[in-house]
């Protein structure tokens, strides 16, 4: 079947796909396929700034193989799948989806991201009445409660990212873990790492605790509390990891504090379309200069598109 189509390296194939899923642009019907070294990606509108726009032909994803002919917007976690909040034909879409075998529940969002936690509320649509699951990624498997802690598989990616640039041995401080999915990965990769994991939610601590079992890692110590508080005693971090989009840039002055110096910090902010980097950027380098730290960046970067016109983005910078 003729689509049209971003052409995209291979490399980077996995970034845009995700946030071409965040537009609802991608084609989920088709299947993506490999040209050479490039990765050809279908997409239901054209979309500028991501890669060559093209036509091309393409096989239809069967049932077995995906959700096919489900349009709308979901995302699945482990046997559960979410339906947006704002779909009007979220039932029929559930009646669709309790049909795969891969889910077991279907539930809809009913209210965006809040309050402390960043947790939702859902709506039970169909099959079995839960919202706890076990899902799989990048190696690891994480126990959860989508109801009662925050999670998105949105950044698995990203996630992957940032693993691959830790080193061995390396002590690196999560300063919002939720249930693990950067600390876990890391000290699964890394097994002379250490890696302190900070939550303030005692249910993510518990789901934590639990998904520390389950991967059989050793290297992870686990802090329940305010991060401001709970990062005594640390000293000497190589590497602090500061996914909090709304609120990160007010625990910069905490992360500077335990820091060591040519020590790496990723923050993620939510950011207008207008002003992506250098406003943050800008705060960074003021909060920065009250330790007599200067800052040098390493990378900048969209993760994802996180509401019109805004962009979930994350800095990597260097303190010296």
């Amino acid at each position: 079947m003729e689509s049209l189509c971003i052409r995209v390296p291979r490399k980077s194939g996995e970034i845009t796909r995700q946030k071409l899923i965040g537009l609802g642009a991608i084609d989920k019907n088709l299947k993506i396929k490999q040209d050479g070294e490039d990765l050809l990606i279908p997409i239901l509108m054209p979309v500028e700034g991501f890669g060559e726009l093209s036509k091309d032909d393409f096989e239809i994803l069967q049932k077995e193989d995906s959700l096919a002919g489900i349009v709308g917007a979901y995302e699945i976690l482990g046997d559960i799948a979410i339906i947006d909040q704002h779909e009007s034909d979220a039932q029929e879409m559930a009646d669709a989806l309790i049909k795969s075998r891969k889910i077991r529940t279907v539930l809809q969002a009913e209210s965006p991201i809040e309050g402390e936690y960043r947790t939702r509320k859902f709506l039970f649509l169909a099959g079995e009445k839960r919202t706890e699951t076990l899902y799989r990624e990048n190696g690891c498997r994480y126990l959860l409660d989508i109801a009662m802690v925050y999670f998105t598989p949105r950044l698995s990616t990203e996630r992957m990212r940032i693993a691959d640039e830790v080193k061995e041995g390396d002590k690196v401080v999560d300063m919002f873990a939720g249930v693990g999915p950067f600390s876990i990965l890391i000290a699964k990769k890394f097994p002379s790492s250490k890696v302190i994991a900070i939550d303030k939610n005692p249910v993510a601590i518990k789901y934590l605790r639990e998904n520390v079992r389950l991967n059989k890692v050793k290297n992870v110590e686990l802090r329940e509390g305010d991060a401001r508080e709970e990062v005594r005693g640390i000293l000497d971090a190589d590497r602090i990891i500061m996914n909090l989009p709304h609120n990160s840039i007010e625990f910069l002055d905490t992360a500077l504090r335990i820091i060591k110096k040519g020590g790496i910090i990723h923050l993620y902010a939510i950011t207008h379309e207008d002003d992506l980097f250098e406003g943050t950027l800008k705060q960074i380098e003021n909060i920065a200069q009250q330790f007599n730290f200067r800052v040098v960046p390493l990378d900048r970067r969209i993760v994802r598109p996180y509401a019109p016109y805004q962009y979930n983005i994350c800095i990597d910078f260097k303190v010296i």
